[in-house]
């Protein structure tokens, strides 16, 4: 996979997140924290629930279906009842646009 604009970075404020298509098929929410960005797969590993719909508290986002939740920035799970990582991408900023990129590591899922 190579890399795939999604989106202006302006279209994402800080303590914010997106749900973004790639390839046409690969939803993947991106994440800013701060002035960094990050991107995981959209789809909890313990449920079919969009992360894009839950809440993002600093660099930790819920899940909105069962209060499960995870690390942003590496996709490890941090809270019960989610125990499988996320799915991980690259995320480049070029002039004020977002890429997505390969993945970064890929879950057990």
């Amino acid at each position: 996979m190579s890399f795939t604009r999604v989106c202006q970075s302006s279209e994402i404020p800080q303590g914010g997140m997106r749900r973004v298509m790639i390839e046409d098929r690969t939803p993947v929410t991106i994440y800013r924290v701060g002035d960094e960005f990050f991107a995981t797969s959209d789809y909890c590993t313990h449920g079919i629930a969009s992360l894009s719909e839950g809440e993002l508290k600093g660099d930790i986002i819920e899940c909105p279906f069962h209060g499960g939740a995870f690390n942003c920035r590496t996709g490890e799970p941090v809270e019960a009842p989610c125990v499988v990582p996320l799915t991980r991408y690259a995320v480049e900023a070029r002039d004020g646009e977002l890429f997505v990129g390969p993945l970064q590591y890929e879950s057990a899922a």
